[in-house]
């Protein structure tokens, strides 16, 4: 059963993450030389599957990991007869069990198993009139239990609004390559994550910003040249995404 308002918002996001052609193309043409044809691919918070169709397009098995019941249907609708893409009802964590998301019906892209993450969107301008007025119990995985079901992914798209460090922490497994949300709200969860990271190998590392999905960098830089860029954030800029690749 949809609750008011978040039909509406599914139809929104449709239109942004499926019928801008151009966005889809850019966002394609940046993954192709960090997503193997064949490979596999994680979407951990996947919305409604439009980075997974990504993977698939460029050839790759795809999991796809998203805990809000309402948000998980449409994604059934999607993606669930595609052959080449497993879907997960859970949030990724630390640990397994259960856990309270908040939601946010009016834009259910910004729900969060984060308080912290709500209280800090008070504060930025582009987070003004986000409203999360729901809540319910969501099942939680670790990354390592994913691993083990699926195996290790060649590429991770990670985007879990907050809670992108307390994902990692359930990682053992140094992974290929990976993303992560990086917000000017919560800095510190960006930068958690590369800490994370370089306790299990060591990585080279890019930016890209709000929704162009184009390099910052022509060369990738190092975990110091990163953090100053997400240090530099500003609240105009918003958000990003931090690619990280492995090092050899």
């Amino acid at each position: 059963m949809w609750v008011s308002g978040t039909a509406a918002a599914i139809g929104r996001s449709v239109d942004t993450y499926y019928r801008d052609a151009a966005r889809c193309s850019r966002m394609v043409s940046l993954l192709e030389g960090l997503v193997p044809r064949g490979g596999l691919a994680f979407d951990i918070g996947a919305h409604l599957g439009d980075r997974a169709a990504s993977f698939v397009k460029l050839g790759a098995r795809v999991v796809a990991v998203e805990p809000q019941p309402a948000m998980f249907r449409a994604l059934r609708l999607l993606r669930g007869t595609c052959r080449d893409v497993s879907l997960v009802q859970a949030a990724v964590g630390r640990t397994a069990g259960d856990a309270t998301m908040l939601l946010n019906s009016a834009n259910p892209a910004t729900s969060t198993l984060c308080r912290d993450f709500v209280a800090a969107a008070q504060t930025g301008p582009s987070w003004q009139g986000e409203n999360w007025d729901r809540h319910v119990r969501v099942s939680v995985v670790t990354f390592d239990d994913l691993i083990a079901r699926f195996g290790v992914p060649d590429f991770t798209k990670l985007d879990v609004e907050g809670r992108e460090n307390e994902a990692l922490a359930g990682l053992s497994h140094p992974l290929p390559a990976l993303s992560f949300e990086a917000t000017s709200i919560r800095r510190g969860v960006a930068l958690s994550c590369i800490d994370r990271l370089e306790t299990l190998g060591a990585y080279r590392y890019n930016l890209s910003l709000g929704e162009n999905h184009v390099l910052r960098h022509e060369d990738w830089v190092s975990a110091d040249a990163i953090r100053r860029d997400i240090a530099g954030l500003t609240h105009e800029e918003n958000s990003g995404d931090v690619y990280a690749l492995r090092a050899h």
